[in-house]
């Protein structure tokens, strides 16, 4: 959320609130129906029984053994403890980056991977959320062709599943209409480009209990009262990729911890989702509450056009967001690949006696030295900052983590052999500077960054100085 925008809207509205519809009101579905279509319910009763049985176990054991973690996140250089507390889980190698901190998968398990698991219980709380992914994959693809059918149709109900009214077709009773659209009669194209946008490789798990974070912020566009996650797009997904939410609040609220009446709006006890199109004045806001049990889909480009908050009720809960990550940059295998070519520059043969560089090419010198920078502070200090948080699952990231630091100590002999390699008077003056042009604001910025990092664990690590925690985005 930007914070010119954030501002201007906010001064837009001066002391008064934007308007917002809850269930109880008139004109809710049919908002919900024209300005947010693409967001699809499906109600606990609608999902079987063993989904909820397997995935709520799962909550609980990784809850159990402590598996949860709240993060130290950056927002506009200042740095924030989340309120809620999280876990990655997704395919083996895979990371996943938001406001400045990287989170690293616990990886559920996949065929061909060799995962040791920390406790049994753990392993078969990943094999829960695995099939989660697959049921939660298998019904968006489904609320897709759902979408398309109606679009090309002119249906006049939209993907909305109500638990009160039978405003709109469920998706499980769109099945007949759908057997022309199942994918042996939807074309190759289409039928892949649902599957890519659907093709979940994580989740990342939320926990918060509400009665113990008492400075929530207050929502601040509509006043629908105390936000857990406030105001966002989700970041770093495949563009037009659907968001699979999971939610699960514990236990029903009892009435003698209810401090507030509720408002004219949503009733603060019970936890929601809100929606608003982005940066927008015009179109009243929703409020949609989440009962234990219930999923809702963000389809298409959902999140790119709106942008949601969750909303806070009374009891602790949890949620898996399923989503596609774009990890083009964010896979084991891709900085394993950008280390082995920085090396390519080095030569190590026995017949020398020591190290040296094979090229002091101005390209050679910039790739080489990124990749140092890429490795050391997106990857090592990202993952030991967090601790040994991953420890508590798997030990799956010790390995490739030895390897990063390997490849990192051999970056910093090529920097070292690099100015060397400077100091020479044999070096045609035009060349030297233009090779230290190329290599000085590399240099720089890592400096800048290794300050940064140890401000960073000093404000993780010194109680004194630690930030209390904000509503951030998930």
């Amino acid at each position: 959320m930007g914070a010119g925008q954030k501002r201007k809207l906010l001064d837009e509205l001066g002391e008064s609130w934007l308007p917002y519809l809850t269930p109880k009101d008139d004109g809710f579905h049919q908002l919900w129906k024209t300005k947010y279509s693409k967001l699809v319910l499906r109600t606990a009763e609608k999902i079987p029984k063993e989904v909820h049985e397997e995935v709520q176990e799962a909550f609980l054991t990784l809850q159990k053994h402590g598996c949860f973690f709240q993060d130290l996140v950056r927002i506009k250089g200042k740095d924030f403890v989340t309120p809620v507390s999280r876990i990655l889980v997704g395919n083996p190698g895979c990371t996943y980056k938001y406001l400045n901190t990287r989170l690293f998968t616990v990886p559920w398990p996949v065929e061909g991977y060799e995962i040791n698991y920390s406790h049994p219980e753990i392993s078969k709380a990943c094999k829960a959320l695995i099939k989660l992914n697959c049921y939660l994959h298998r019904e968006s693809v489904l609320a897709l062709q759902e979408q398309n059918l109606a679009e090309t149709k002119g249906m006049e109900d939209s993907p909305v599943i109500d638990r009160h009214q039978d405003y709109a077709t469920s998706i499980t009773e769109m099945g007949s209409i759908l057997q022309d659209q199942s994918p042996s009669h939807v074309p190759e194209n289409d039928h892949s480009h649902l599957k890519e946008r659907t093709s979940y490789n994580l989740s990342l798990l939320n926990y918060m209990d509400p009665q113990q974070m008492p400075f929530l912020k207050q929502e601040p566009y509509f006043g629908m009262g105390k936000m857990a996650v406030s105001w966002h797009h989700d970041e770093n997904l495949v563009e037009g990729s659907t968001v699979a939410v999971y939610s699960y609040s514990c236990e029903e609220p009892a009435a003698d911890i209810l401090e507030e009446k509720a408002p004219s709006g949503r009733d603060p006890a019970v936890w929601h989702v809100g929606l608003k199109v982005a940066w927008d004045i015009k179109n009243p806001g929703l409020a949609v509450p989440l009962y234990p049990g219930d999923c809702y889909f963000m389809l298409d480009d959902l999140n790119m056009t709106h942008q949601h908050c969750v909303l806070a009720g009374l009891p602790p809960r949890f949620s898996s967001t399923h989503r596609v990550a774009e990890c083009s940059q964010g896979t084991l295998p891709y900085i394993l690949d950008q280390c082995n070519a920085a090396l390519q520059n080095l030569c190590t043969d026995t017949h020398l006696s020591c190290p040296t560089l094979k090229s002091l090419d101005v390209d050679d010198i910039k790739r080489v030295e990124e990749t140092h920078n890429e490795v050391e502070f997106e990857w090592l200090r990202q993952f030991w900052f967090q601790g040994k948080r991953y420890r508590k699952c798997t030990d799956w990231w010790d390995k490739p983590m030895a390897a990063l630091d390997e490849f990192w100590r051999k970056l910093e002999l090529m920097t070292s052999l690099l100015l060397c390699e400077f100091r020479k008077e044999e070096q045609a003056e035009e060349q030297r500077k233009e090779r230290i042009s190329c290599l000085l604001p590399i240099l720089e910025e890592r400096q800048e960054l290794r300050q940064d990092w140890l401000a960073r664990v000093f404000t993780l690590y010194c109680p004194d100085t630690q930030v209390m925690a904000v509503a951030l985005s998930s």
